[in-house]
């Protein structure tokens, strides 16, 4: 038996708590402690989970789960099962993990971030490998969703309008291939905000198209992970796919916004120190004058001109640039690098980039999941994901619709 984490969330929400790292002040434990806590290995049978019950107005049973085993290939699957694709660092994983999902292979090209999920959970079922050479066939029937934030990339129109076949080269075909092949309840996709928008629209319209073609239900939405428990302003178009033989069963509604964002004090709070870049001396002497929540309008407009240069006189609001967040906002969208010239994430009191590990906070990631890699590829892993935070209200969501179907 051990303590589960997804329904633990469950309860912490219901009773105001916001993250684990509340729930370890409350119980007056270390953030190590409370991680020990809700690791597999940890047995529930002690005083301090009776503690936690108390706190969080459950019966141990309710927040305990019997042992299960990870699921191979050849396994037979248990539960509401997914695949994963482009899994990166983990971001998406670990929401589908927390909601309870059952996730029977993770997909990845990039090596670092395939040592980086194998580093964190050995028995994920991680293939490391050009999607383009991956078979999913043998998972037909078998898997009840499917899920993949692909990159956006522009079709070849040539004046038609485009089918399956005509997206061939492209990442998103590779998702549409892998739902082809395994004929899952539900889908899952996600994108930037821009795809709505992307070649005036057309993009989208051709992936919402071919989806429609190979027989699924398709909506979309846009969401602001900061209404979701992120402490970050980061907009995904986020679609959902229900299997047209089952749309008159399963109802799916997207997650609840909060009334007010997540800030990046709530965030960042008992963040543990670790490694990080830092800005060049000029840098550090013209962040120095922005004051927290300001940009580069709040400098003197001789340094500002010097700083940016033809930047200055372009048109647009510019206000990612030379920006020093407030403890009090949400951070503005985490970039791949922290301190590339246009999208500056300076310290709202240090003149300094986030750390890693303050950049995987805001990203919602948990404090014991560790990143591979140099330092800049860590940095590039947490600025890819999708916020755990949010995969994991839009997987709880997904959980329950299907057993709502089930009903």
């Amino acid at each position: 038996m051990k303590l589960s984490r997804s329904k633990i969330k469950q309860y912490m929400e219901k009773e105001g708590i916001k993250s684990f790292t509340d729930l370890s002040d409350k119980l007056g434990i270390t953030k190590q402690q409370m991680s020990v806590m809700v690791s597999d290995s940890y047995c529930p049978i002690k005083a301090r989970v009776v503690e936690l019950c108390s706190l969080l107005n459950v019966q141990p049973m309710e927040i305990i789960e019997p042992d299960s085993h990870p699921v191979q290939k050849d396994s037979s699957f248990s539960g509401i099962t997914a695949i994963e694709l482009f899994a990166g660092a983990g971001g998406c994983a670990l929401g589908m993990e927390e909601a309870g999902l059952n996730t029977v292979e993770y997909v990845e090209f990039d090596k670092t971030a395939c040592d980086t999920l194998r580093k964190n959970r050995p028995n994920w079922n991680v293939v490391c490998s050009d999607i383009h050479n991956v078979s999913f066939k043998q998972y037909k029937g078998k898997v009840d969703v499917v899920t993949g934030g692909f990159p956006c990339q522009a079709f070849s129109y040539a004046g038609k309008k485009l089918g399956f076949e005509d997206t061939r080269g492209t990442l998103f075909h590779e998702l549409a291939r892998c739902i082809q092949e395994v004929e899952p309840k539900m889908f899952f996709a996600e994108n930037v905000r821009g795809l709505v928008s992307h070649d005036h629209g057309r993009t989208l319209q051709t992936i919402l198209d071919v989806f429609t073609s190979l027989g699924y239900d398709v909506q979309y939405k846009i969401l602001n992970a900061a209404y979701y428990g992120v402490g970050q302003k980061r907009e995904r178009t986020i679609i959902i796919g229900i299997r047209k033989d089952l749309s008159d069963k399963i109802h799916f509604e997207y997650p609840k916004p909060e009334k007010r964002m997540t800030t990046l004090r709530e965030a960042l709070k008992d963040c543990p120190p670790s490694e990080g870049e830092t800005y060049s001396e000029r840098k550090r002497e013209v962040l120095d004058l922005v004051p927290p929540g300001g940009c580069w309008v709040d400098l003197p407009e001789d340094i500002a001109k010097a700083y940016m240069g033809k930047s200055y006189y372009s048109g647009g609001g510019r206000r990612g640039m030379a920006r020093r967040i407030s403890w009090d906002e949400p951070s503005l969208t985490l970039t791949c690098s922290p301190s590339q010239k246009q999208t500056e994430r300076c310290h709202p009191d240090e003149t300094r980039p986030f750390t890693v590990r303050e950049y995987a906070r805001i990203q919602s990631f948990p404090d014991d999941w560790e990143f591979c890699g140099g330092i800049g590829d860590q940095y590039k892993q947490i600025g890819n994901a999708l916020p755990v935070e949010l995969a994991r209200r839009i997987c709880v969501q997904i959980k329950k619709a299907l057993e709502d179907a089930e009903d």
